[in-house]
């Protein structure tokens, strides 16, 4: 089976048909995000194929996540425009959890052949009760009630060396401060429009999504560095040996 990267280098593998595969979509449409800037070029490898990595993915899966938010070509590409060129896959996934958390409600009924298909990767039972556990998935009879928004953002929490106990209580953390940092600026926002149109009022709310999550990003970012940067250049009690 191709993987993301080579073991040895680091390099992309991943050709345009399995990308176009993994991110659901076909390889005419990558090429034309390709041709928009919205994805970087392919590494160019023996023969010259292209190959890409866990990164044009996560921007793909970026994309389509805020389509899913009824967001314009246009405004996509204004919006990447405006990300570092150099962030992780891991940050891209970050950011499209953020985006889906605008999203009403993102939960729906997916049979296990499209349960895994969006995961983008093969599904062991104890994934999927971890996926459960996680409450990103729920079984009902033969098919599962699926939180799409943050589905590969979990997915990814599958390889990594955390304990069920930790993600979850990470999880809850999030949540709440997210919560919290919403009512905020939800209530600043309506005292800003209180006596505006509604149709200036959808206009502010368009434009100030996408800032908004990248300043709360952005924000989040640089305090966990902070933070961990402190922990690092603290005493060695209660740091692991």
């Amino acid at each position: 089976m191709t993987t993301d990267t080579d073991s040895a280098t680091g390099e992309p593998t991943l050709t345009i048909d399995e990308l176009a595969a993994r991110a659901g979509i076909t390889v005419r449409t990558v090429r034309f995000y390709g041709t928009k800037g919205l994805i970087p070029p392919p590494v160019i490898g023996p023969r010259r194929v292209g190959h890409y990595g866990p990164a044009h993915l996560a921007r793909l899966n970026l994309i389509e996540e805020l389509q899913h938010q009824g967001m314009t070509l246009a405004a996509i590409e204004r919006y990447m425009e405006q990300l570092p060129a150099d962030l992780s896959h891991h940050d891209l996934a970050i950011h499209r959890a953020v985006v889906a958390s605008w999203a009403p409600d993102s939960v729906e009924t997916v049979t296990p052949e499209e349960l895994r298909r969006r995961a983008g990767r093969a599904l062991s039972e104890e994934d999927v009760e971890r996926l459960t556990a996680m409450g990103m998935v729920r079984r009902e009879g033969d098919a599962f009630r699926v939180d799409s928004g943050l589905l590969r953002l979990a997915v990814q929490l599958l390889d990594v060396p955390l304990s069920q106990e930790a993600i979850l209580a990470a999880r809850e953390v999030m949540i709440e401060h997210s919560r919290a940092a919403a009512r905020e600026l939800s209530r600043l926002f309506r005292s800003e429009v209180s006596e505006r149109a509604e149709e200036d009022v959808k206009s502010l709310s368009a434009h100030m999504q996408p800032i908004v999550v990248q300043a709360l990003l952005t924000t989040f970012q640089r305090s966990l560095k902070e933070e961990v940067h402190q922990w690092l250049a603290a005493p060695e009690e209660g740091r692991p040996a």
